[in-house]
């Protein structure tokens, strides 16, 4: 090969190298709290344009402050993709919503919540947000949007919880749903209700974690009367989810996890 060949080749090995890297450095990788070693394969139609895609919300953690590790490996992680993807196959059998069959982050900054009608938060009994991130939730709600909160347990992430939501909605109260409720008859009847388990408590005789021994479904409304924050609060419909794949997770309690979960976008995109 001629030296200007060569010399050629060189650069422009270089610069196709230099596209990767910048590529790769505009889409940052999420670090799931259990899922390092687990392959996650991306499906062929994961950019499809759909009318519904499950969108996971990225916040901060308690104690940990606005920055450093929560931004890539939080407690916004949790189940995460597993759960998500699982999800989403069964809002695809289920329902005739257009779905993507990928997740995705979605921070409370600039426009991006806007996007998305439906924001999923796991364990909000360790989030702890900032004043410009709820006043942006509030903004977010207020014009419409809708908040799922799943899988946190007990008095003390209650007390965490509350503490950023009231910075969210310090004049709004957070009421126990009726079984009437619209939300839980959309789709799927859901008058009766029954607390889903975490697989932490497997093998313990027990479906509850810490002191969370009743599971409540609760909400926040608009002035209209709209829910706004649909509260789940000691159960662990990510995890029924996650684990509705697996033999040894009870069947009932992931049929009740789909069922709710998929009651709440079709209320959120229809109210």
């Amino acid at each position: 090969m001629r030296p200007r060949t060569v010399g050629f080749a060189v650069l422009l090995a270089a610069c196709l190298w230099s596209a990767l890297y910048g590529f790769q450095q505009r889409r940052p990788r999420y670090y799931s709290l259990f899922y390092d070693n687990a392959p996650v394969v991306t499906p062929p139609d994961a950019g499809e344009k759909t009318e519904f895609a499950f969108a996971r919300m990225r916040y901060p953690s308690y104690g940990r402050g606005p920055g450093g590790i929560w931004a890539m490996r939080g407690n916004w992680t949790i189940d995460f993709p597993k759960a998500d993807r699982h999800f989403v196959q069964g809002v695809r059998r289920l329902t005739r919503i257009h779905t993507r069959s990928v997740e995705e982050i979605v921070d409370l900054s600039g426009d991006q919540p806007y996007d998305w009608p439906w924001l999923y938060v796991v364990e909000p009994g360790h989030w702890e947000l900032t004043e410009a991130q709820a006043a942006k939730l509030r903004d977010y709600l207020l014009r419409g949007g809708f908040l799922m909160t799943d899988d946190f347990h007990g008095t003390f992430e209650w007390k965490v919880f509350m503490e950023s939501m009231i910075r969210v909605f310090p004049d709004r109260a957070v009421v126990d749903l009726d079984n009437s409720d619209p939300i839980f008859h959309v789709l799927y009847d859901l008058a009766e209700r029954f607390q889903v388990p975490g697989v932490v408590t497997f093998g313990t005789g027990r479906t509850y974690e810490y002191d969370g021994v009743e599971p409540r479904w609760r909400a926040i409304f608009d002035d209209k009367g709209r829910i706004m924050v649909a509260i789940c609060h000691n159960m662990d419909l990510g995890d029924a989810w996650e684990h509705s794949d697996n033999p040894e997770y009870p069947e009932n309690a992931a049929s009740l996890a789909y069922r709710i979960g998929i009651n709440y976008i079709i209320y959120a995109m229809t109210h």
